[in-house]
C-alpha cells in the first residue's frame, strides 16, 4: 500500500496551525485584563470588580487603591494607551480631557458619572454651611478668619490639592485657575494626604471627591453649599456647584472583553449601588467619545 506523503503532512500541517491558533486565542482569553488609574474612578471599577469578571468573562487586575503611589489620570491614561493583543488594558481618570488631549494621544473616552467634589472641614469646626461665594472667597484668601463666615475667632488653613493642573474640571469648579488660589495655603500631593491634614488642623478647609471612603473614625466634616448637600440629585438640579467628570479611557483598538467591561459599569444594574453610596451622577452612556 502506497502512503501518499505530501497530502498527509499537509493535513497534520493545517491541523497543527488549527491547534496552535485555538491555543493562542484560549491563552489570550485566559491572561488577565488590567485597569489603571485615579483612586477616585478606581473606586466605581473595584466595587464592580465581581459583575466586571461575570460580564466580560475574563479576570481583571485593577491599580489605583493608594492615591499615593501616583496611579493618578497620566497613570490611567498610559496604562489605556499599553493596550494590545494579548495585553489587554485600559484606564480611568477622574478629571475630564481636552478635545486636544484625546485627538494628541489617540484616546477614546467613556464617560462614566459626575462626581460631587466635597468641601471638608475639621469635625470641630461649628460651622456646617458656606455659600459658592464664601467658599470662592476662602480659595482666593479674600476670607482668611473664620469668624467672617460665622465661625470661630481662628485663621483658616487651607489645604488645597491642584492636581492636573493643564485638565479642565474638577477643583476648577471653584476657581478656573491655580494663580487664583491664596499663595498661603498647604499643598498636598494626595487625597489621603488632604484627609489627613484637614484633620489634624482644627481651624482647616479642603476638597475631596465624594469616593473617598472616610471611615467611621474620621475627623472630617463634609459642609454643605449655598445650603444644598453634595448629591446626585443636586448635580442634577445644578444645585451643587462643585464637581468632576469620571470615566474610562482606552486607545483606538479596545477589545471586545475591555468594551464589554466598560459597558457594564456605564448601563449595568449594579452600578445604581454604587452611584447612591457615593452621591455619583449616572451620565447617558456612548460608545466612545471626546469630550
Amino acid at each position: 500500500m502506497k502512503i501518499k506523503l505530501v497530502p498527509l503532512l499537509r493535513s497534520c500541517a493545517a491541523v497543527l496551525l488549527l491547534l496552535s491558533v485555538t491555543g493562542r486565542a484560549a491563552a489570550d482569553h485566559d491572561a488577565i485584563v488590567t485597569g489603571a488609574g485615579a483612586h477616585f474612578a478606581w473606586v466605581v471599577f473595584n466595587s464592580l470588580k465581581a459583575d466586571l469578571e461575570k460580564a466580560s468573562g475574563r479576570s481583571i487586575e485593577l491599580h489605583g487603591r493608594n492615591s499615593t503611589l501616583g496611579m493618578g489620570c497620566n497613570a490611567g491614561i498610559k496604562t489605556a494607551l499599553q493596550n494590545a493583543p494579548g495585553h489587554e488594558t485600559f484606564g480611568f481618570v477622574c478629571c475630564p480631557l481636552s478635545k486636544e488631549e484625546v485627538d494628541n494621544k489617540k484616546l477614546l473616552v467613556y464617560p462614566i458619572a459626575l462626581e460631587p467634589v466635597l468641601i471638608v472641614v475639621n469635625r470641630a469646626n461649628p460651622v456646617s454651611n458656606l455659600s459658592t461665594a464664601q467658599v470662592r472667597g476662602i480659595m482666593r484668601g479674600d476670607i482668611v478668619n473664620w469668624k467672617e463666615v460665622g465661625g470661630n475667632d481662628e485663621p483658616i488653613v487651607l489645604v488645597a490639592r491642584l492636581h492636573c493642573k493643564k485638565r479642565p474640571g474638577h477643583w476648577k469648579t471653584i476657581l478656573p485657575d491655580a494663580a487664583e488660589f491664596r499663595q498661603k495655603r498647604l499643598n498636598v500631593s494626595s487625597a489621603a494626604d488632604m484627609v489627613q491634614r484637614v484633620g489634624d488642623f482644627k481651624s482647616a478647609l479642603g476638597h475631596i471627591g465624594s469616593t473617598w471612603d472616610f471611615g467611621s473614625d474620621s475627623n472630617i466634616k463634609v459642609l454643605s453649599v449655598d445650603g444644598y448637600q453634595p448629591t446626585a440629585e443636586n448635580l442634577r438640579n445644578r444645585h451643587y456647584p462643585f464637581f468632576r467628570k469620571l470615566s474610562a479611557v482606552t486607545n483606538q483598538t479596545p477589545s471586545e472583553d475591555v468594551l464589554a467591561i466598560i459597558r457594564e459599569v456605564q448601563t449595568g444594574p449594579a452600578f445604581q449601588a454604587v452611584a447612591v453610596r457615593y452621591n455619583l451622577l449616572q451620565l447617558e452612556p456612548d460608545s466612545a467619545t471626546t469630550p
